[in-house]
């Protein structure tokens, strides 16, 4: 232990709430062990994601540099799990309940990102904050830090119970049925640590919401969601929730299914525990690809589901916490510093002007606003994270929460402080306009950090950033209030699927090179608690991007009906003339030796490549063959998105098995060019060759994508619903994709390939 560290450990001694100090402690212990060897890595590893420490891109020791994959200098120790060097740097995840932060959290957080990471907090989709290029040894003491002004980790990785999120205008919303602030709380606590939540074979995700038309919950898209809802008995208003559960986007989206339509607060905990043994019992355990509770609830059905979690709630052992920890929820509220007041005069301060239209909004109690501090992708300072603290301790009673769009509101502000809390955060770079606004790009950690990013999310959210900040003041209103949210890869960490216009991460070959692209989604709603999720329609060069959403908008402000939505535009106009107007993006590509950098991702100058990869030589035929196969394959999966758009679900699901037998068969050609068109065939062949040798399993999901194949295969001739078909061409979308990443695989190692007689 460091000098420091022992330091910390005695100032804070006795300081701790005790069950987090004996936890603290016993993975410090548990740190001890693996180092010498006492502890099995797959262990430790779920341990310490169990307690936020979480494995980071490069971890393993080794970093493509552009020619070839080199070994990183660390010291030879034990593993932190399989594949994970000891001292590689890591992220640590630090859970916000609802997102809420007072003025000495926020110093800690300075402190901690200073002296441990690279000086940078960074907010997330969830409303956590991760602390990168952190060291396994130091998690002890920051732990302990943060247990001393009473944050915790715990839990905020793993297959557990992870961040309880809720809307950041909770109790001052105009709209909302009634605070759910106190009842988030409740359940986080209740829920962390509890042993009805200890055999998860997955993560569970919670979240609350105050009303159904808004976004700021987006509760449909989450494992359970709870909607506040109040209804009338015997003359008196009844407080409650409409519960749903089975929501996730991942690779393969869910929408939440209804639960109940209306369970009384006092009922909130008991009926969540009974969720909660309800999957630790029957959800999947070895299959991680299928292990979340959106799979259990598609096998048994909603209803089968229903009837187990109202049977397992009468069975369950009463407990004082369930109205203990709900004690004074109704009366719970916070209130200002300040006396209301009246915005004073502007006096032509345009840039005032601006940040007030985008980032203030009138709350409930008359008098105040809430005033959004945009983070662009999410990054704060530790300077800027002490003088925010020292700034909503001026004007508020420490009143601020993080968002889900990697933001802080700042809540409780009197009118008449507006001018003077705008002064305050320019003065420190935090007053930047258009929150929630198309400026205000969502992106995932992508390659900057994650081991599975694809392409460079945080690169390509950056750079539209910046292009649509430079002309925002010319921007067409009708565009202004879209929502652009970008991924690394196919698993939506970035929230791509409920985006206007979203962005994930694929790769592609272009003249020998593998290029980083990314997939364009449209169809995403974040209104009504992420209303419905977006398909995929194109794959194109991430370097040109931009120039996509300057074609989409631009077609959008052009051809829209008065007042007519982004979401209703496309609705109408269908996904076919959009794809037109982004087809020549994917052509007149500059070669290699012209323009280097259309071979690089966003914000690295080295050759792109995925999984430190080399790249291969071309195939000759068989390459051209593959291509053209796989160009039908991606025809066929954009099609049947246009029978879905246009009701005809038979054929959209028909049209996406199509497309899964079409990329199969580009693969097997690869060994057996004589492979014929039939589907037996196909998928026999596909089988022997890359599922039985595992040369097609993903690192990440292993099977999933083949075992998509072989499950749509079997289910020929189905009747398809609207959702059986969008999980389809969803499932073919991804299939095509891990194609792609098999063929380039292969193509490094293209000599030992063999060939059937």
């Amino acid at each position: 232990m460091k000098t420091s560290d022992k330091l910390w450990k005695d100032v804070l001694k006795g300081k701790l709430p005790e069950q987090l100090a004996q936890e603290i402690d016993q993975f410090e212990t548990e740190i001890e062990l693996r180092k010498q060897g006492k502890i099995e890595e797959k262990v430790f590893a779920e341990t310490r994601l169990r307690r936020g420490a979480y494995g980071q891109r490069y971890d393993n020791g080794q970093r493509y540099d552009g020619t070839e994959s080199r070994k990183l200098p660390f010291a030879d120790k034990p593993t932190k799990g399989p594949g994970t060097v000891w001292d590689a740097p890591g992220m640590l995840r630090i859970k916000v309940p609802f997102g809420g932060l007072n003025p000495q959290q926020l110093e800690v957080m300075a402190e901690l990102a200073e002296e441990y990471s690279d000086g940078i907090a960074h907010v997330t989709t969830r409303q956590d904050f991760q602390l990168h290029f952190i060291h396994i040894e130091n998690t002890p003491t920051i732990m302990r830090r943060l247990a001393a002004v009473g944050i915790t980790t715990r839990e905020a990785c793993g297959n557990a119970v992870r961040n309880v999120t809720a809307c950041p205008i909770a109790g001052v919303c105009h709209d909302e049925a009634f605070d759910v602030t106190p009842y988030s709380h409740a359940l986080a606590w209740f829920l962390m640590g509890h042993p009805d939540t200890m055999e998860f074979g997955r993560k569970f995700k919670p979240a609350f919401s105050g009303c159904a038309q808004h976004a700021c919950g987006i509760v449909q898209m989450h494992d359970i969601g709870y909607v506040a809802a109040v209804r009338e008995v015997d003359g008196k208003l009844q407080r409650g929730f409409k519960i749903v559960v089975g929501g996730g986007l991942g690779p393969v989206p869910r929408q939440a299914r209804t639960l109940t339509e209306f369970a009384p607060v006092e009922e909130m905990l008991p009926l969540t525990q009974a969720v909660c043994r309800v999957f630790g019992k029957n959800g999947e355990k070895k299959n991680r690809n299928s292990a979340r509770i959106k799979f259990l609830v598609d096998k048994w059905g909603i209803d089968k589901f229903r009837e187990e979690v109202f049977a397992t709630r009468k069975e369950l052992r009463e407990d004082p916490r369930w109205l203990g920890m709900l004690k004074g929820a109704e009366d719970a509220a916070e209130g200002p510093l300040h006396p209301p007041g009246e915005f004073p005069a502007i006096n032509g301060n345009e840039k005032l002007r601006q940040w007030i239209k985008g980032n203030v909004r009138d709350q409930r109690q008359a008098g105040y606003v809430t005033a959004a501090v945009t983070l662009p992708l999410g990054d704060i300072t530790g300077d800027q994270l002490r003088a925010l603290a020292d700034i909503i301790a001026k004007y508020t009673r420490g009143t601020i929460r993080t968002t889900v769009e990697q933001n802080f509101l700042i809540r409780w502000v009197s009118k008449a402080d507006v001018p003077a809390l705008f002064a305050d955060l320019d003065a420190v770079e935090l007053a930047q306009p258009g929150s929630s606004s198309i400026v205000d790009v969502t992106a995932c950690p992508g390659t900057d950090t994650c081991k599975l990013g694809i392409s460079s999310s945080r690169g390509l959210g950056g750079e539209l950033r910046n292009r649509l900040l430079q002309k925002s003041y010319q921007l067409d209103e009708a565009i202004k209030g879209l929502h652009i949210k970008v991924s690394g890869c196919f698993n939506s960490c970035g929230g791509h699927h409920v985006a206007d216009l979203g962005f994930y991460g694929v790769s592609r070959t272009i003249n020998g090179y593998k290029v980083p692209h990314f997939q364009v989604l449209l169809g995403g709603q974040w209104e009504n608690n992420a209303g419905s999720y977006g398909l995929p329609i194109i794959a194109i060069p991430s370097k040109r991007a931009p120039d996509a959403v300057d074609r989409v908008t631009e077609y959008y402000v052009k051809n829209r009906e008065k007042d007519e939505r982004f979401h209703a535009f496309v609705k109408r106009v269908g996904k076919s003339p959009v794809r037109e107007l982004l087809e020549p993006l994917n052509q007149d590509f500059p070669s290699h030796d012209a323009d280097p950098s259309f071979y690089s991702d966003w914000g690295d100058p080295r050759q792109y490549s995925i999984g430190d990869i080399g790249i291969g030589e071309c195939a000759g035929e068989v390459v051209s063959r593959y291509q053209f196969e796989m160009t039908s394959a991606e025809r066929l999966v954009f099609e049947a998105g246009l029978h879905l758009d246009r009701g005809e679900l038979q054929l959209a699901g028909e049209t996406a098995y199509t497309a899964f037998l079409r990329a199969a068969k580009a693969l097997v050609q690869m060994q057996y060019d004589d492979v014929s068109n039939d589907p037996d065939e196909i998928v026999a062949e596909f089988k022997e060759r890359f599922f039985d040798t595992q040369i097609f399993f993903d690192p990440f999901v292993g099977p999933k994508f083949a075992n998509d194949f072989f499950a749509a295969h079997t289910a020929r001739g189905e009747k398809f619903t609207a959702d059986t078909a969008h999980q389809r061409i969803t499932e073919a979308q991804l299939f095509i994709e891990a194609v792609h990443n098999c063929y380039n695989k292969l193509r490094s190692t293209a000599p030992a390939l063999p060939t059937k007689a």
